[in-house]
């Protein structure tokens, strides 16, 4: 009996056995044939295609944003421990999850289980717009939770219903997560409110606690989070990984495996050539180097259970960690040892490596490979080499090891494939001077980086790490350098490279102002970036500031004494950073209009049931299809083929302007001027111009074959491309602007120009250009119907437009057509002209094959081929007078649209509308609408507008340059008076009521405290000699239209209510503000259901271009107050059919009705209960003026350029807020993506035009630690429009303009830190304070600007000054 027992537990492994690969998702049990998987599938691939779980998104498909974060956990059998942590699903490669548990946000909570508290706080605070990223914040925030609960660290337990975290960890929770709408500041709020130092109270506008409020019933009002109830560990799974599963299997049958030793290892090299094998641990490297996911390999081998990789050994001799011990692990391990700096501050550093979704994965010999075989920029390899690290490497052939040093190991050829990174040492550090004690020897050891983000998640422009012994000098009045190491990296070169020049030169010196002189001389001939490398000045100046910083202090003993720097060391213990607060006025004169109450799908957003296009189930038999675009700016395509002119697998064909079918067009959109081209026809006219459309069986056969395409092209005959604006005007490469777009002079410009007692004449500025970064890309299915038609899905801004082009490019009446978009996964403008190809693609292509085509355009594509914001160059001259006030502004503006038309004739009146929030006294406006053969440019975000409003600043600033007169007196003096707001305005302009911009200006002073602020800005420049504060205050105007807008407004029988818009949902709370206006409207009827009550039965369906036409273009900021006031007329047009029902019902039952009653009537009566209508605005409330004031200040770091935020104060005019909560989303969210313009992304092209900032790795929005410390924002209620949808005023777009604050206030820090340069150098005729400071403002162009030789600048005159002594 217990024989045959035996029998059936071994053939019942063998069936485990067959299909190896075990895991769960969400509790659910998975079961896969290993031989028929595929091993470089990702687990964001398998959860997307294979599983019902849509939480997980495709944002970069590079580790860089966070939205495809999971939770992963792992069971020790040996432990009976859970481990949890955070992964990027999009580099996790599936098979390595074996074993493993999967959570995603779904799993979390969701709609049908319950909410899971992370999801209801996220709601609650109002940190949710677009929703796209939210699920992966939430799975952040839990895994911050669950952490932090499981941590020993924490000896109290915590209050009930939050958890151990602590503020400032709260803070770091999602500081590796990307979201372009929200500003961040809601969602570290939401995640803080589970901290256990965090008051409620000092958290941002959240609908659990109200300002003044009581404090206990807030914390009650907040959804309980039990924080002893860890993440649940499947116990089958448990059951599974207790089981003995060594029987013997042939590898040979597994693309896949897994050794758990080097003899097992060895035998299955053996197998193969090993040039087709990849060993994997983490494979996080497929992150930067994309191509590796796209090779072919016969054989992939997990490395992570060969107990030589995994050991961690720490002795008196030091730490040895193995070489596939992640970083994350390996910082644990560091921080253990107690009372060791200098292995803190490694692992203070290591957590600046990338973020912690990749350091849970990522390897510390993955990224010592990386660095070694392909020259990664890496932070590991620099600080190693400074901590004395060796390394040891294996044959695997001879199992013999080798011991380097790390230094020496970067410098050997690339490792061979069948040698073997084992582990890597730290060794303990003593001092080298014979003799000496720890009282007069010291070990100092620091490491650096600079990068655009401090938190990390940001390659270094340039790292370092030095290590150095130092000891008194004989007559103790110096500091003698026994011994030093000084490692660099990061900075345009191969490897971590030591300057042993300057390090001999140290060795036995005494530091002095002279030696690091010398010193810096030495070391700027041996940190040279390499030829191409971006800012190689830049990156030699911080090498020098790094050196500088480390010695610097010790030139007066001041380390030895027991004093640190100026600036202080940066503690290894960061605190909590980010404030806020709100002033927020409520109105219940419309209730619930103008309540502050939680947008409509939060929670569906946060738990990631919100479906988004890329989430729609493909239909059976559905393609996809990815984009072939130009690489050259003017050519021929002679032909398109396939590398080795073989196709690729999977492929089914190319699509290109020869398949659009008989009678249709070739034509990527029909939007509001020319129509532009679907594909190239035998002329490409731009790099980034879309060529064809490639569809094959699935996603990511058809990005990984579009890369094996070769176009070859042919330039004899043709013109040089056009590539410069200057070229365009030379060559008259014009666009046309329509007479009624032309921007019209204001006043008499030489009568004004005569007035003036001071002239700036011909001054330029140049902007530059910014990509949307929407989280979700460009995406549509297209799915044909019976009959020639053909149903299509888009994420679009402008479903009528994408319909327009479907029809006109397959040459079939629009009724063909039907266009469905429920909600966009972010758009800024990006999803109105530029999602029109991507939805006319798959259509044509659907057409070809008659069968379902879908595409998700991967980020690099999307970033390449939809052109951003306009570049442009302006020249100006100003008139003026001796108090500042400017009598005339003649100005001539460059504009590059790129090759065609697109939206830019619109561009002039948006620029000379913000512009025009200053009183010019008289304004000439040219502007010239270039053509170059680069990608066509689009609506960005305040397209138009916040470049003018920038000009205004600059010119402004030009002006106080040169009068010598505090720049805000000047923008004081030329405000606008009402009566010369309308000689500028016109109609625009409005009643002189609603001219709040000086009351805004004044109110803005006393709510930020700017004025006594300056004064404090002030006293800190003069005793601040390497930081340097600046403070600015901007106002900003910005003109909406309101369109004609459709809607439709339906009751069912059971009283439930339906409503339809055009307005698309794109995070900006249309829903919302839709569904408060309905319920407002509707309460008019007076039953006894409240308004309040009404608002649970309304739903706002999705868009359908055949059931709501003239949809017109979700933009412009005025979409939802435009589709509020749609609805109410909609409303009005029930109440109106209702009211004698209602009448007739309480003169039967002599008492109040009820609305499900009063519905049920009418249907018994057949009242019609759908209205249809449209709100069309009249001459006075087509057009108005939205008015704000923000101020900033910042701090500058002098040295290194970095700036950081540390307070913006916002009073922004709502009128009568439909939603407070949302505007205030609106304005946070804009604020942020603003100071992304000005100071932080660089959209850049290559000669030939083409985008080369087309990664998360080099183009960077904003993060958590990039923006305002300090965040606070009022709203003003300005009170009653007459002319505006009760009384409210956009503010989706117009808070953007209020960003150039920040720029503002870094130019008054630079011009300080210039005064300060001043007095060190010998040039009398000082500085020339008048600059113009580059947008966007980075780190490299504030050090360029504050002086790259600042520090030589700097020591040269305290050399002076002391032999003048």
């Amino acid at each position: 009996m217990g024989e045959k027992k035996v029998i059936e537990e071994k053939e019942e492994a063998m069936k485990i056995k067959k299909t190896p690969l075990v895991f769960a998702v969400n509790g659910e049990r998975f079961e896969l044939d290993l031989s028929s998987v595929d091993p470089s599938t990702t687990l964001i691939d398998f959860l997307r295609n294979k599983t019902p779980f849509k939480s997980v998104k495709l944002g970069c498909g590079e580790g860089g944003c966070g939205a495809c974060v999971v939770l992963l956990s792992k069971y020790d059998p040996l432990l009976d421990k859970v481990d949890d942590y955070t992964v990027s699903s999009c580099l996790t490669l599936l098979c390595s999850i074996d074993g493993c548990s999967i959570t995603t946000s779904e799993g979390l909570g969701n709609s049908r289980a319950g909410f899971h508290a992370v999801h209801e706080r996220i709601a609650g605070f109002h940190a949710t717009q677009c929703g796209f990223c939210t699920p992966g914040m939430s799975v952040s925030m839990f895994s911050a939770l669950s952490n932090a609960d499981k941590s020993s660290s924490h000896d109290l337990p915590p209050r009930n219903g939050s958890s151990n975290l602590t503020a400032a960890e709260a803070e770091k929770a999602v500081s590796g997560n990307l979201c372009r709408c929200t500003g961040y500041r809601p969602l570290v709020d939401a995640c803080k409110s589970f901290a256990k130092d965090a008051d409620i109270e000092d958290l941002g506008f959240n609908s659990f606690c109200k300002k003044g409020g009581d404090r206990d019933e807030a914390l009650k009002n907040l959804p309980c989070y039990d924080h002893t109830k860890p993440t649940t560990f499947p116990e089958f799974l448990k059951k599974e990984l207790k089981m003995d599963m060594s029987l013997e299997s042939d590898p040979r049958k597994y693309r896949w495996s897994s050794p758990g030793s080097i003899s097992e290892l060895q035998g299955l090299l053996q197998l193969d050539n090993s040039m087709y094998v990849k060993l994997v641990a983490g494979n996080t490297s497929t992150g930067y180097y994309k191509e590796e996911k796209e090779r072919k390999y016969s054989r992939f081998i997990d490395i992570r259970r060969l107990p030589e990789l995994t050991v961690v050994r720490r002795d008196e001799k030091g730490v040895e960690l193995g070489a596939a011990v992640t970083i994350s692990k390996a910082i644990e391990v560091l921080r253990e040892k107690e009372n060791v700096s200098m292995l803190a501050k490694l692992a203070n550093h290591m957590e600046k490596i990338a973020s912690r979704f990749v350091r849970n994965t990522g390897t510390l010999g993955g990224n010592i490979m990386m660095a070694q075989r392909k020259q990664f920029p890496s932070d590991l390899t620099t600080i190693l080499v400074a901590a004395r690290a060796t390394v040891k490497i294996m044959s695997i052939g001879s199992n013999v090891q080798e011991q380097f040093t790390l230094e020496e190991f970067l410098q050997q050829p690339p490792l061979e494939a069948k040698s073997l990174l084992v582990s890597l040492v730290i060794p303990s550090w003593r001092p080298l001077k014979n003799g000496s004690s720890s009282s007069d020897t010291h070990l100092l050891f620091e490491t650096y980086r600079a990068a655009p983000r401090p938190l990390g998640n940001a390659l270094a422009f340039l790292n370092a790490a030095f290590s150095a012994e130092v000891s008194l000098n004989a007559t103790h009045d110096g500091v003698v350098v026994n011994d030093c190491l000084l490692a660099f990296g990061a900075y345009g070169t191969k490897h971590a490279h030591r300057a042993r020049k300057v390090e001999d030169f140290l060795v036995g010196k005494v530091i002095s102002d002279e030696v690091l002189m010398e010193a810096i001389g030495l070391l700027k001939d041996e940190i040279v970036p390499d030829k191409g490398t971006l800012n190689p000045g830049y990156r030699s100046s911080l090498a020098v500031t790094f050196l500088f910083e480390f010695f610097g202090s010790l030139t007066t003993n001041g380390l030895l004494n027991g004093c640190s720097k100026e600036n202080g060391f940066e503690s290894l213990k960061r605190e909590a950073m980010l404030s806020s607060a709100q002033q927020i006025v409520e109105t219940q004169e419309h209730s619930p209009v103008g309540k502050g109450i939680v947008k409509a799908g939060a929670k569906l957003q946060a738990s990631g049931e919100a479906v988004y296009v890329d989430d729609i189930p493909s239909p059976e038999n559905c393609l996809y299809g990815a984009f072939i675009y130009s690489t050259m700016p003017l050519a021929r395509i002679k032909s398109i083929r396939f590398k080795e002119n073989r196709v690729p697998e999977g492929v089914l064909g190319i699509v290109t302007y020869k398949d659009i079918p008989k009678g249709g067009q070739n034509v990527g959109n029909k939007g509001f001027f020319a129509s532009d081209l679907l594909f190239a026809e035998e002329i490409t006219h731009g790099a980034g111009e879309i060529i064809a459309f490639l569809v094959a069986e699935s996603q990511k056969l058809a990005d990984i074959a579009v890369n094996l395409v070769v176009i070859d092209y042919d330039t004899e005959g043709l013109e040089p491309p056009i590539l410069s604006l200057e070229e365009a005007v030379e060559k008259s490469s014009l666009f046309e602007i329509p007479p009624f777009l032309k921007s019209k002079p204001v006043g008499d410009i030489t009568k004004g120009m005569a007035e003036a007692e001071h002239k700036i004449l011909g001054s330029k500025i140049s902007l530059g250009s910014q990509y949307f970064f929407y989280m979700e890309t460009q995406t549509a299915l297209a799915v044909p119907d019976e009959d020639n038609c053909m149903l299509v899905y888009s994420s679009t801004q402008a479903p009528e437009y994408v319909h327009r082009t479907i029809a006109g490019c397959l040459g079939v009446p629009e009724h063909n057509v039907r266009v469905i978009t429920r909600r966009v996964g972010g758009g800024f403008g990006g999803k109105v002209m530029k999602s029109m190809p991507v939805a006319a693609a798959c259509a044509l292509a659907a057409t070809k094959m008659q069968r379902p085509v879908r595409t998700y355009v991967n980020r690099k594509t999307d970033m390449i081929t939809t052109g951003g914001r306009h570049p442009m160059k302006i020249t100006y001259s100003v008139g003026f007078k001796s108090n500042g006030k400017v009598t005339a502004l003649d100005l001539e503006l460059l504009l590059d649209a790129g090759l065609s038309e697109d939206i830019s004739p619109l561009m002039p009146s948006g620029i000379q509308g913000a512009l025009m929030k200053y009183d010019w006294g008289a304004l000439s406006f040219n502007v010239k609408v270039c053509k170059t053969n680069t990608v066509s440019r689009t609506a960005v975000r305040a397209p138009g507008d916040v470049q003018g409003s920038y000009i205004a600043e600059a010119i402004i600033e030009k002006v106080a340059s040169y009068l010598s007169i505090d720049v805000d007196e000047i923008r004081k003096v030329n405000l606008h008076a009402y009566e010369s707001l309308k000689l500028f305005y016109n109609k625009k302009a409005g009643e002189a009521t609603e001219y709040t911009l000086p009351q805004l200006w004044e109110k803005l002073d006393k709510f930020s405290g700017f004025s006594q602020r300056r004064k404090v800005v002030d006293e800190f420049n003069a005793s601040s000699k390497w930081r340097k504060r600046g403070i600015s205050r901007v106002p900003a105007v910005y003109g909406v239209s309101m369109r004609l807008t459709p809607g439709r407004v339906s009751v069912l029988s059971d009283g439930s209510i339906v409503v339809e818009v055009p307005g698309i949902e794109i995070g900006q709370g249309l829903w919302t503000k839709v569904k408060q206006m309905a319920a407002f409207s509707l309460g008019l009827i007076h039953c006894s259901t409240t308004s309040d009550e009404l608002l649970e039965k309304i739903r706002v369906i999705q868009t359908d271009t055949l059931s709501m036409v003239q949809g017109s273009v979700t933009g412009g900021s005025t979409t939802s107050e435009a589709s509020s006031e749609a609805v109410r007329i909609c409303c009005d047009g029930l109440v109106e059919r209702l009211l004698p029902v209602k009448a007739a019902l309480e003169e039967k039952t002599g008492g109040p009705v009820s609305w499900d009653s009063l519905i049920s009537q009418a249907y018994m009566q057949s009242v019609n209960m759908s209205v249809s209508n449209t709100y069309s605005p009249d001459l006075y409330s087509t057009q108005y003026l939205n008015y704000g004031v923000a101020a900033s200040e910042v701090e500058v770091n002098i040295l290194t350029g970095e700036t950081t935020v540390l307070r913006t104060d916002i009073i922004y005019d709502c009128g009568k807020s439909l939603n407070p909560a949302v505007d205030l989303g609106q304005i946070e969210g804009a604020f942020v993506q603003g100071l992304g313009f000005f100071m932080l992304e660089e959209y850049l092209m290559n000669s030939d035009g083409l985008i080369v900032t087309d990664s998360t790795w080099t183009y960077k929005i904003p993060t958590v630690d990039t923006i305002p410390r300090q965040f606070n924002v009022e709203i003003l209620n300005s009170g009653h429009h007459k002319n505006r949808v009760l009384s409210s005023k956009a503010s989706g777009e117009p808070p953007l303009l209020l960003a150039a604050s920040v720029h503002c206030a870094v130019r008054a820090a630079v011009k300080e830190a210039n005064k300060q340069i001043q007095t060190w150098s010998n040039n009398q005729q000082g500085v020339d304070m008048s600059f113009d400071l580059p947008v966007p403002a980075t780190m490299a162009v504030v050090k360029e600007f504050c002086g790259l030789n600042v520090v030589e600048k700097y020591l040269d005159w305290k050399i002076k000054q002391r032999k003048n002594i």
